[in-house]
């Protein structure tokens, strides 16, 4: 049963996506129209569920193709720079930009086959429907219409349940590796700030493990996962010499151009900000909680792990301290840049982290995009946003860390590691079909 507490709270304008509603709110229609229960109450009129189904199902394929119209008027407008937003913008303001088309109307059909969607009496389209269709029409993009030669991954609830490790039964760790063997590059970029391998390769031993144990793959192919910590603040490549699998990267090496120019004066003023910042919430909020600070990071951590603290209070704190630093001028470099950061609620605490997943993901398409085969550092090569698949849990407009990555490549937004392994099934099957 649904609580209250639920409905109430996902009804927060930071907890919505605008797209995903819009959408909804189109195929509420054709539900009311063609999908009520008259059918199966009232005998007398001749009602047949199964042409109401039929006619739920092309209502809403209609819509879908309509939807993907709009996105293809979208793109034009993006890539003509017109001063004159297209329709898809004046009706859903907050929508970014695309780097592919949507099949929509294909991805419908996919997902109302596994989902029957069209075939519910009572359950309109949900917000969860309409996300599977999206990521499936952006698999649909990046592989038969298209070439995938990146794929990134959120670590916690995306390979492994919160706060667990990747083991060696996780049915994600085959799928991975079968992307390796089919010369796609893996990057996995990770909130979690750790400055050694061996924490890196705790969490995630049982695929570095099968990486370099499988037969299947040439030592050039094992070559194709990295490891990006702390959104962007550590780099790791495989090494199956050294002791954990993993060997750290100099930043000299991997840093793009961009982040170079960060300055370190800039860096600590921006994490001193938000440090005052969380102490208040931490004493406002009276937070059961300690200030825990990084080299490139700052949070608030339960001051026993068997505490919880309330979601509302890790929300507040987010969007208190997320407000507080674009507010604030001082995390302004000495060349007067801004010093970019990712505040985001872990589930259990909050952190703010230097960079965010967009320079995280943007690294691995520097990295792999080297005209250096060998992943040697970020040359001038640079693997396309068109190109990318950035697969994560938290995209939600605000303390969401995965949100970000959109502005740098194509996204697929899931809900748990069970539905990353079918996202990976549907990927493989894909991409099998363009081959055949």
């Amino acid at each position: 049963m649904t609580s209250r507490y639920r409905v109430e709270y996902a009804l927060k304008t930071h907890r919505r996506d605008q797209f995903i509603e819009w959408i909804k709110g189109l195929l509420a229609v054709p539900f009311v129209l063609y999908s009520q229960p008259t059918g199966i109450f009232d005998e007398t009129n001749g009602f047949n569920i199964s042409q109401s189904s039929e006619e739920a199902h092309r209502r809403y394929a209609e819509i879908m193709r309509d939807i993907e119209v709009m996105v293809d008027d979208h793109i034009t407008h993006q890539l003509d720079a017109s001063r004159v937003p297209s329709k898809l913008k004046l009706l859903v303001p907050t929508i970014g930009n695309f780097f592919t088309r949507l099949p929509l109307e294909a991805a419908f059909k996919f997902q109302d086959r596994k989902r029957y969607i069209s075939s519910r009496r009572f359950v309109s389209p949900s917000f969860n429907d309409v996300r599977l269709i999206l990521n499936t029409a952006q698999l649909m993009a990046v592989t038969t219409h298209g070439t995938l030669r990146l794929a990134t991954f959120d670590g916690d609830v995306t390979l492994y349940d919160d706060g667990e490790s990747l083991e060696p039964s996780s049915p994600v760790v085959p799928r991975i590796i079968d992307l390796l063997r089919k010369n796609v590059k893996v990057g996995i970029v990770t909130a979690a700030g750790y400055t050694t391998a061996d924490r890196y390769y705790a969490r995630l031993h049982g695929l570095l493990d099968a990486i370099a144990s499988s037969t299947a793959l040439t030592p050039q192919q094992r070559q194709g996962i990295i490891i990006m910590g702390g959104e962007a603040n550590y780099l790791f490549e495989f090494s199956p010499s050294s002791p954990h699998l993993l060997a750290s990267v100099p930043r000299e090496r991997w840093l793009t151009p961009e982040m170079a120019a960060w300055s370190d004066a800039g860096i600590a003023a921006l994490l001193d900000i938000a440090e005052a910042a969380l102490r208040d919430c931490v004493k406002n909020l009276n937070l059961p909680a300690t200030i825990m600070r990084k080299d490139r990071a700052v949070g608030v951590v339960p001051r026993d792990p068997s505490l919880r603290i309330p979601r509302e209070s890790l929300e507040e704190t987010v969007l208190v301290v997320q407000k507080t630093l674009e507010l604030s001028t001082r995390g302004r470099d000495f060349e007067n840049q801004v010093v970019p950061f990712c505040a985001f609620n872990g589930g259990r605490d909050v952190f703010v982290d230097i960079g965010d997943k967009s320079w995280g993901v943007s690294v691995c398409q520097a990295w792999f995009g080297s005209d250096d085969s060998n992943g040697t550092g970020a040359g001038a090569g640079r693997i396309r946003p068109e190109q990318t698949l950035h697969v994560g849990d938290q995209f939600l407009s605000a303390g969401s860390n995965d949100f970000k990555a959109r502005s740098v490549s194509t996204t697929a937004w899931i809900a748990s590691p069970a539905e990353t392994v079918e996202l990976l099934d549907e990927l493989a099957d894909f991409m099998g079909k363009k081959l055949s």
